[in-house]
């Protein structure tokens, strides 16, 4: 087991997606919280890879931001969420949020016909986590899982308004049908949530699961004693990428709507 002193609240992303995550829990955590972010730029798509790849990856940006005394980790990453959420609470003995579990419980809440979509990674869709997530919650549920492997890259390369992403949606969501609820089952994917909002019709509502997590995250951490006050001095938000720092950073601070302070290319 590694031993953590208490620090930060890591976040930990395959990429820049995770920074929906990131901005819903710096709005609703005290100023006296700080956060540490990490990308593993160098190894995106985490949902193109094998579940056992994926669990390695997990452990290695897990403990790289455990090193640096983390309090609780938010895993922004519904890939990493649905296949390594077990080993990473085997691994680390500090709270561990991910996002699915408070997605499923969004989308429930959301729908009113029980007829819900979710798209997400290949791997994310192929573990069917949000289904029986949603399930564990609603027995009755109609859900229809979705695949859109491209929406990452789009995503990742800034393509989120233009024809090319509105084709790829026009592909992907046609199938989707007589659903009244969409799980943005990938933190990248509110990137494109106009694009997504306009091909899968205005009765249809997105649930985006960063928001839920944050309150979840701030749940977690005031029920064990651990939350933050107001006011304190726990120093500027950390940005740790695995490649390409320049390109994160002008995409992160065009996203946060601020320049990212501490940005620091790392090797895990």
């Amino acid at each position: 087991m590694i031993a953590e002193q208490p620090g930060g609240i890591g976040v930990f992303d395959s990429g820049i997606g995770g920074l929906t995550v990131f901005k819903a829990l710096r709005d609703v955590l005290p100023s006296g919280e700080r956060l540490l972010y990490l990308g593993d730029t160098a190894r995106v798509p985490y949902g193109t890879k094998s579940a056992a790849t994926v669990r390695r990856y997990a452990l290695e940006g897990a403990r790289f931001l455990a090193a640096r005394g983390i309090k609780a980790l938010v895993v922004a990453c519904n890939t990493m969420s649905a296949l390594a959420i077990e080993e990473l609470e085997k691994t680390l003995r500090i709270p561990i949020v991910g996002v699915i579990e408070p997605g499923a419980a969004a989308a429930n809440r959301a729908s009113r016909s029980g007829r819900i979509g979710v798209i997400g990674t290949a791997a994310t869709i192929g573990s069917d986590a949000y289904t029986k997530a949603i399930r564990r919650h609603r027995a009755d549920v109609q859900v229809t899982a979705r695949a859109c492997p491209l929406f990452v890259p789009l995503a990742e390369e800034g393509w989120v308004d233009n024809e090319v992403a509105r084709l790829t949606a026009r592909a992907y969501l046609g199938a989707l049908s007589g659903i009244d609820t969409l799980v943005l089952g990938c933190t990248h994917y509110p990137l494109l949530k106009r694009v997504i909002g306009e091909e899968i019709g205005p009765g249809v509502t997105l649930v985006d699961s960063a928001e839920a997590t944050a309150a979840v995250v701030r749940g977690r951490l005031e029920a064990d004693g651990l939350l933050a006050g107001a006011g304190g001095d726990a120093g500027e938000d950390h940005f740790f990428v695995t490649d390409s720092s320049e390109r994160f950073h002008e995409v992160g601070s065009r996203f946060l709507g601020r320049t990212l302070a501490r940005l620091e290319l790392v090797s895990l």
